[in-house]
């Protein structure tokens, strides 16, 4: 018989955040992600008490991974313009190990669930806050910068929203940087 893995929490939080993007917070489910990680329940008790615990653990990964972490990567270039093209060619893209906003998705069809609430309400106000930061870098006054965050925020849901339902619509490839481009010029245009 073949010696399994010792798995570690990060590896049933990594497995939930799949499930999450995958099929929502009832995809978090121990039996079938002990299936899909090739063990049994006991190793989740082993680092997990309850379901609900192992759900926090995800949220806490998603809310690190897809907004703390872009947001560092986003931050490390020179100036605001550069910074707003490479967040939003991150966010309608993706990167290695983004989920393209389904797990967004998955949350905002949960949003009152006692757990998911409170952290899809944070995201939510750290990720426009951000980008409206970013406008307010490129010289538009405060009101103003926050109205174009709520904007390009919304813009990233549609896109989120049309990735899913509908993908052959949405641009790749080559095509993404123009799409970017053309975005950014409509965000940063005097109104």
């Amino acid at each position: 018989m073949a010696e399994r893995k010792r798995l570690s929490a990060r590896d049933w939080t990594d497995a939930a955040v799949v499930a999450l993007a995958e099929g929502g917070i009832g995809a978090v489910a121990v039996e079938p992600l002990a299936t899909r990680l090739g063990t049994t329940k006991g190793s989740f008790y082993w680092h997990f008490a309850n379901r609900d615990a192992l759900l926090a653990a995800a949220l806490e990964s998603w809310e690190r991974t897809d907004t703390e972490e872009v947001i560092a990567l986003v931050a490390a270039e020179p100036d605001p313009r550069t910074q707003l093209h490479t967040l939003l060619t991150l966010a309608v893209g993706g990167r290695d190990g983004q989920r393209g906003g389904r797990v967004e998705l998955a949350l905002l069809a949960t949003r009152d669930h006692p757990l998911v609430a409170p952290v899809l309400a944070r995201v939510t106000a750290r990720r426009i806050d951000y980008v409206a930061r970013l406008f307010g870098g490129l010289g538009l006054p405060p009101d103003e910068a926050r109205r174009r965050g709520l904007l390009a925020y919304s813009a990233y849901l549609g896109h989120a929203q049309l990735t899913q339902a509908a993908p052959d619509t949405v641009p790749g490839g080559a095509d993404l940087a123009a799409y970017v481009d053309a975005t950014i010029g409509l965000l940063t245009t005097s109104s």
